[in-house]
């Protein structure tokens, strides 16, 4: 079967990210004073085959430990659905 999965990587929140304050200071001087936090982070897609959605998981799970996120300083969440 074919597997699309969603892939969401952030900092951890102990971490210090530049990126994240420097968005949130730009935000601040346009305008949106709302904005408490900022975090920034990497979006993947993916697409791939498996025999199930749980190996499908299982798979992209191992694909974040081992390459797509720092185990270390990044959390990440996924979202594992069949392709149409």
């Amino acid at each position: 079967m074919r597997f699309n999965a969603q892939v969401h990587v952030v900092l951890k929140p102990t971490v210090n990210d530049p990126q994240g304050n420097a968005v949130l200071s730009s935000l601040h001087s346009l305008g949106f004073t709302g904005v408490t936090d900022t975090r920034v982070g990497k979006f993947l897609t993916l697409e791939l085959d498996a025999v199930d959605q749980d190996a499908a998981s299982r798979q992209v799970r191992e694909m974040c430990e081992k390459l797509l996120a720092n185990p270390v300083i990044e959390s990440y969440t996924t979202d594992i659905a069949s392709a149409s």
